[in-house]
Order: C-alpha cells, then sequence, then structure tokens
C-alpha cells in the first residue's frame, strides 16, 4: 500500500507542469552556479599561488641588508581557498584574503573581492548555496501545498480514505513522493559536484577531509529539505484549502529565508557590539604606548629593560653586553607587542564567535540560519576558519621577527650599522597552513544540528496531527 502511494504521488508531482519548468530552472541554475563555483575557485586559487610564489621570491632576493629593515620588508600571505567553495562562498569576500606580515605589527586582512563588487551585483551572486537554501525550498512548496488540499478539493480524498489507507501513512507517502521527485533534481547536481570536488584539488591546505565534510554538508541539505517537505505537508493537511496553504507556507518562506537573516545580524550586533576600525586601532595604540594592566608605558618599559640587562650581566654600559642589545630590545618590543596584539584580536575574535553562536541559536526559530551556519563551516568559509588562518598567520609573522632579531643580538654590535648576508632570509621558514579537520568545524555547531532536528521534530509532529485530523474532517 506504501508503496502505490508513493508511486502515485511521484508521477502526480512528475506530470505538474510546476515540477517541470521549476525544476528544470532550479537544476539549471543549481548547476551553473557548481560549475561557477569551481571556476571561480580555480582562478582565484592559481591567483592566490602565484602572489604567494611572488611575495616569496621577493623576500629570498631583497639583497643584503639590515635585518630590521627586512622586518619591515615584510612578506604576504594569502589565504588558500577551500575546495567547498565551489558550493558555498561563506563570510570569504568580506574577511579579506590577504595580510601583510612585517615588525610591530599585527596588520588586518585586505583585499575584499566584495569591496570591489559594485553594490547592486551583490544580490545577483549566483552561488550553490544560495539556490539550495532559497530557491529549492520555494520549489517543495510549490510542490507540496496541494498535497492534501488539492485532493480534499477534488473529492479524491475521501475515496482514498475510504479504502481504509492509515492517515498517518498516506502522509508519509506523500513526504516520501515529494522527496523521491527532488531526488531527480538533486542526484545529478550532487554526483556534479563530488567531479568538481575532486577536479577541484585539495586546494591548498585550506581545510581537511574535503570528502567527509561533502557528505556531513549533503546530508544538513537533505535534513533542510526535508523539513520543508514535511512542513508542506502537514501545512496541506490542516489547512482550509490551497490557497490558504500556500499563503501560510509562503509566508513562512518569506520569514526564513529573507527575513530571519536580517533579524539574527540586527539581533547580533545590538547584544554584541563590534568596535569600528578606528575603534579597534586606536585601542591598541594605546595599548602600546600607555600601557595595559601590570604593563607601564613605552617608555618605562624601555628604562627599566636597559637597566635590568645591566645589571643582570653585572656591566655598566650596553656596548660591554655579550649580545647586541639593539636585537634584544626589539625582541622584548615584539614580545610585549604579542601581549597587546593576543588582548586585542582575542577579544574582537571573541565578541565575533559570540555573534556567530547567537546566530545559531535563533536559528531554532529559522532553519535557514542553521543551515547557513553548518552550509559555511562544512565548506572551510566561515569565521571561525578565517580566524584560525589568521592565528597561524601571525604566528609565522613572530617567527619571522624572532629570527631577524635574534640574527642582529648575535652578529651586530651595539651603535653600528649592521648588514646581513642573503643567506639569512632563507633561514626564515616558507609559510605553510593546513586547514583544520572536520571534527574541528563541527565542534561549535551543537545548536545549528539541534535546530534541524527540532524543526525535523515539528514538521512530523504537524503531519502527523494533520493526517489525523483528516478523518474527521472529510
Amino acid at each position: 500500500m506504501m508503496k502505490h502511494a508513493i508511486r502515485k504521488e511521484v508521477l502526480e508531482i512528475i506530470r505538474d507542469g510546476r515540477f517541470r519548468w521549476g525544476g528544470a530552472l532550479v537544476l539549471g541554475l543549481l548547476l551553473l552556479s557548481l560549475v561557477a563555483g569551481w571556476a571561480h575557485r580555480a582562478e582565484v586559487s592559481r591567483a592566490h599561488s602565484a602572489a604567494q610564489e611572488m611575495s616569496w621570491s621577493h623576500w629570498l632576493e631583497q639583497g643584503e641588508k639590515n635585518p630590521h629593515s627586512a622586518a619591515h620588508y615584510g612578506i604576504y600571505v594569502f589565504k588558500p581557498v577551500s575546495s567547498l567553495t565551489l558550493v558555498d562562498q561563506g563570510v570569504d569576500p568580506y574577511l579579506g584574503v590577504s595580510t601583510w606580515l612585517e615588525a610591530h605589527y599585527q596588520n588586518p586582512f585586505a583585499h575584499r573581492p566584495v569591496q570591489d563588487t559594485p553594490a547592486l551585483a551583490r544580490f545577483a551572486d549566483l552561488t550553490a548555496a544560495t539556490t539550495l537554501q532559497l530557491l529549492l525550498p520555494l520549489l517543495i512548496v510549490l510542490l507540496a501545498f496541494q498535497s492534501f488540499t488539492g485532493e480534499r478539493e477534488r473529492g479524491t480524498l475521501r475515496q482514498v480514505l475510504s479504502l481504509g489507507v492509515p492517515a498517518g501513512r498516506l502522509a508519509l507517502g506523500k513526504v516520501t513522493g515529494v522527496c523521491v521527485a527532488l531526488g531527480l533534481l538533486l542526484v545529478p547536481a550532487a554526483l556534479l559536484g563530488a567531479l568538481a570536488l575532486f577536479t577541484a584539488g585539495p586546494g591548498g591546505g585550506a581545510v581537511a577531509d574535503p570528502g567527509v565534510r561533502f557528505i556531513l554538508l549533503a546530508g544538513a541539505y537533505l535534513a533542510y529539505f526535508l523539513i520543508f517537505s514535511v512542513l508542506a505537508v502537514g501545512i496541506s493537511a490542516v489547512a482550509s484549502s490551497s490557497r490558504a496553504a500556500l499563503a501560510i507556507l509562503l509566508v513562512f518562506w518569506i520569514g526564513n529565508g529573507l527575513l530571519a537573516p536580517r533579524l539574527a545580524s540586527d539581533v547580533a550586533r545590538s547584544q554584541v557590539e563590534l568596535p569600528s576600525a578606528q575603534e579597534f586601532q586606536q585601542a591598541i595604540q594605546e595599548d602600546l604606548t600607555e600601557g595595559f594592566g601590570p604593563h607601564p608605558s613605552r617608555d618605562e618599559r624601555r628604562a627599566m629593560l636597559q637597566d635590568s640587562v645591566l645589571q643582570a650581566h653585572g656591566v655598566e654600559s650596553l656596548e660591554e653586553l655579550p649580545f647586541n642589545f639593539a636585537g634584544f630590545s626589539l625582541q622584548s618590543g615584539e614580545e610585549f607587542a604579542n601581549l597587546v596584539f593576543d588582548r586585542r584580536f582575542g577579544e574582537l575574535a571573541a565578541r565575533i564567535e559570540a555573534q556567530s553562536q547567537l546566530h545559531r541559536w535563533i536559528g531554532l526559530g529559522a532553519p535557514h540560519l542553521a543551515i547557513r551556519s553548518l552550509s559555511m563551516a562544512l565548506a572551510g568559509t566561515d569565521a571561525a576558519h578565517h580566524e584560525r588562518f589568521s592565528s597561524a598567520a601571525e604566528e609565522h609573522r613572530r617567527l619571522i621577527q624572532r629570527v631577524l632579531n635574534e640574527d642582529i643580538m648575535e652578529n651586530g654590535v651595539y651603535g653600528e650599522t649592521y648588514v646581513a648576508g642573503l643567506d639569512l632570509w632563507s633561514d626564515v621558514p616558507e609559510f605553510e597552513y593546513q586547514g583544520p579537520p572536520v571534527a574541528w568545524a563541527m565542534a561549535g555547531q551543537g545548536a545549528a544540528w539541534g535546530a534541524l532536528g527540532l524543526w525535523l521534530i515539528l514538521g512530523a509532529l504537524l503531519a502527523g496531527r494533520g493526517a489525523v485530523s483528516l478523518r474527521r474532517r472529510t
């Protein structure tokens, strides 16, 4: 009996002109977005790799100079592009793609692609994530809103129920039928996505476990589509007419996909405020100059450092020290600056994570927020992945400064200009980055997974309750 109910539902959907035209449009957009995402990812990855190689080559070939001048010359590092950006670009276009590793300062990321995009063009960006999160649920709504109301209005529902078909089993058959019909669209897209992922390569170490991430990503989206399927069938079971069911589902679709993200962003900003760029930079400069907590001002720190070093080595002047005090002083300044950067950038990262976590909890009221968070996390394009790369780049910056300052300490003479040879630049290791495993990416996504599970339960309860009430109303 279940097999016949599913077969009937699938045939009705396939014969429906809305499925043929709407499905063809959504499938075409999905395939086009995957191909465009693959091409965009390949182009950006090549550009980043070429720029990284050029920056490293310039570093090695900069010629003889004072190591501290080389420290200010610096190196650019470029964020590797995840192979899963072909599905979801996440926040990468908004956070920048490169940073400059120089002495004394942790620079913010620069070269944000969104800055080069006209404002109106941003709303026309076609990505697989946009298609999957907004357009496919709309197609589900258009296909399933008449699941029960259409049969009731045609008078066929009473006949089906009179045959002794359990209403709950009939509802399950309708949900399964919708899912089978959607599979005709999603299976080709999933195969193309897997092929694109395979041909995209490892992604320069942007993320680990890309295959596992893709499987989990597919599972998360399937759960999202199932939510809309059971909700659509459930609403169709309890609504008084097809028109009412369509109106309710369209209101939910608009609120879930269009209004909820804006509302969540406004709530997150109001609850967890972020400093402006000017305020952030000013706070760092004040800490560096005036000190913070138990750390005194810059002038006091310099005097205390000089006195403590002279006393520790039992000498009267800096020239008598067994090392170049200039290099020691530079490294001491770097270590204090690192404390400032850890403090200020750590506070900023904590606030951003608090906003993201608030988004995920608000996702309990809108499944679109949950799937968006999971999609970016699994694709490696959320703020957490960006922060992890930023931390790795900062660790390399500190390594560069330590190597150069120690060379000044060991080979320079206090009060004289020291010029290092070409061999010193190759003593600095080339920057390498290995992205996090999928377990790391999922560590903070419990609320998002919980939201999808909650909505699945609510949809199933609605569909079941609506099916039970059908016999009383027919």
